[in-house]
């Protein structure tokens, strides 16, 4: 275990935001969260994934919902807390530590600053390796660990409990349900788990690995180097395309956010066009009409000189930027992990195209 300091924990939240395929939530918020508990001298406790005890419990808290632009941007609350104490208070147990179920500076950093707050420990792992729009999006659907029971926590003071739900997709509908109703988005805690079974259900050492990428982003800056190369390096990622945003559409619907990017190629990509799909993280991308990459691969969008991170739908036209591409964890490619994660889920009559066809 290691306590981390801000600068630390802010480079795991960018590195989060990079990987989180454009969702994930705001990473203004998830900041925002963990410096105002790091104001409140609450200590960020990183669990090595080694350290983590057979017999203790561990927990997923997280928000559920649709992404919004900047603008947008509600009060914090504290939703997440409020689950995981509902949960504890109707397990009858202490949650050892929390865990991140998806990348992204929004929900990796409320669930960081929450259990800072909580004074548990920050599980050093993931439970997607990327962000995801839905709930059975995990590894723990992948490697059949039920998400019952579970919270649900409100911004207006409401909790819920779900001791048992028929799947994780019925868990999905029911989270949704209420997240529409609620102002967009509800607090929830899920995926209790033993520590022995934690070890084989999700990504370990993902939050060190985040770190790394935003600690590249960062000191490519400092020291005046090419930001999207670090990144590449850092992370064993690939350069997609890059070019200016000249078209960027989204909606809200059913409580997910919908939405294109359409960027004009640049430099080597000139006179190419590229297209991305998004059902609040990006899906399926096409490059000249013909289809590029896709899901479960991580298809993700950066300013082109900073290499900071956009989410969506946060992407505007006249956006220079750099869609950078990674190799999803092995479980996505397994056939549990396919038969969900797969552009036919969304409604695209396509098979899956890899980052290892285009190298």
């Amino acid at each position: 275990m290691r306590t981390l300091n801000l600068s630390e924990v802010e480079d795991i939240l960018v590195g989060c935001t990079i990987l989180g395929t454009g969702g994930g939530g705001s990473l203004d918020e998830g900041l925002e969260a963990v410096r105002r508990a790091f104001n409140k001298g609450y200590e960020f406790k990183l669990l090595d994934f080694s350290e983590v005890s057979d017999d203790r419990y561990y927990i997923n808290p997280y928000f559920c919902g649709s992404v919004s632009p900047k603008e947008e941007k509600k009060e914090l609350s504290n939703e997440l807390v409020m689950a995981v104490e509902a949960l504890e208070e109707y397990m009858g147990l202490k949650f050892d530590g929390v865990v991140s179920i998806e990348y992204g500076g929004g929900n990796t950093g409320q669930a960081m600053a929450a259990a800072a707050e909580m004074g548990k420990y920050i599980v050093d792992c993931d439970a997607a390796g990327r962000a995801v729009p839905e709930l059975q999006f995990s590894t723990y659907f992948v490697t059949d660990r039920p998400i019952y029971p579970f919270s649900v926590a409100t911004r207006f003071g409401d909790v819920g409990i779900f001791p048992r739900v028929r799947d994780d997709l019925r868990a999905e509908a029911l989270s949704r349900f209420m997240a529409v109703g609620s102002e967009g988005s509800v607090g929830m805690a899920d995926h209790p788990i033993k520590g022995k079974l934690l070890k084989e259900s999700v990504i370990p050492n993902a939050l060190s690995y985040a770190g790394m990428v935003g600690k590249a982003q960062r000191e490519a800056l400092e020291y005046e180097k090419n930001p999207i190369d670090e990144i590449i390096s850092a992370a064993g990622g690939v350069l997609l395309f890059e070019g200016v945003v000249d078209e960027a559409q989204w909606e809200k619907k059913d409580g997910f956010t919908v939405g294109t990017i359409c960027i004009d190629g640049a430099d080597r990509f000139e006179g190419d066009r590229l297209k991305i799909w998004y059902k609040n993280e990006n899906m399926i991308s096409w490059k000249n009409d013909e289809t590029y990459v896709t899901c479960p691969d991580l298809i993700c969008v950066v300013e082109s000189i900073s290499g900071y991170p956009i989410t969506n739908p946060n992407c505007k036209n006249g956006d220079k930027v750099s869609v950078l591409g990674f190799e999803s964890h092995d479980l996505w490619k397994t056939e549990k992990g396919l038969s969900i994660l797969n552009p036919r889920f969304f409604g695209f009559d396509m098979d899956c195209r890899y980052i290892k066809n285009i190298k």
